[in-house]
């Protein structure tokens, strides 16, 4: 496929801030390319095929390293640090630090709509890049890379100074007010089947108090409850 100058020049500017080259430029520009800009040039494959992948590699590294490092953490424990350091909100905050987000290509209605710096797309297009230098370079090289941007957040993590579970947070609150029926409620389903978002309410009786998305259950779940917490100035 012929690339055009100025999506060449993109691509080069990102492989600066990355500090990696990429020899097959076809995996970063995938990577870099949202479905919307995809449907209004056909030419373009989107990124959602690397960001299934790119979430397998990033889980196998971060899994790897807690394991060997971690040594007195059972595997509960292990998991739920694990999900804390590859949670969309992180993943979306290490996309802002590189500027990911200034170098997607979108397509018009969700460039209008601010989507270079919505979180579910940053957090999809930093798996879709990982993705694009394992399968460019091999997993030392995605290693790196999510070593190098992701070692904050990690060691962050590892020592507790990262707060991710707003539901248990949001629970404990409530109920210490008194108010036991606390619930969660699936409202919206959305997207292909390998690429599904989950919106989720929660509420106290007849009450919403917080709408969150992601992409499980249990993410939107916790957006929910951090939007929950927000709203009652928690």
């Amino acid at each position: 496929m012929n690339i055009n100058k100025k999506v060449i020049y993109n691509i080069s500017k990102f492989e600066e801030i990355i500090d990696y080259r990429f020899a097959n430029k076809n995996y970063i520009l995938e990577a870099l390319t949202h479905s919307s800009y995809s449907n209004e040039n056909k030419n373009y494959k989107f990124n959602e095929r690397l960001e299934f992948l790119g979430d397998s590699v990033l889980s196998i590294v971060i899994s790897d390293y807690l394991f060997k490092t971690e040594k007195n953490l059972p595997e509960g424990e292990l998991t739920k640090l694990r999900a804390n350091i590859v949670c969309e909100e992180s993943l979306s905050e290490v996309a802002t630090k590189i500027k990911l987000g200034q170098h997607l290509l979108l397509g018009k209605g969700e460039e209008a709509t601010g989507g270079r710096e919505r979180i579910s797309i940053l957090a999809d297009a930093l798996e879709a890049v990982i993705a694009a230098i394992y399968l460019d370079g091999g997993i030392e090289n995605s290693r790196k890379f999510i070593f190098k941007n992701m070692e904050e957040i990690i060691q962050d993590s590892i020592k507790g100074k990262i707060f991710r579970d707003y539901k248990t947070y949001l629970q404990e609150v409530l109920q210490s007010r008194g108010e036991q029926h606390i619930w969660y409620k699936l409202i919206e389903e959305k997207g292909p089947d390998h690429n599904k978002r989950f919106v989720m309410e929660v509420g106290i009786n007849d009450e919403v108090l917080g709408v969150g998305e992601g992409k499980s259950k249990k993410d939107a779940e916790q957006v929910a409850a951090k939007a929950a917490l927000k709203s009652q100035n928690l």
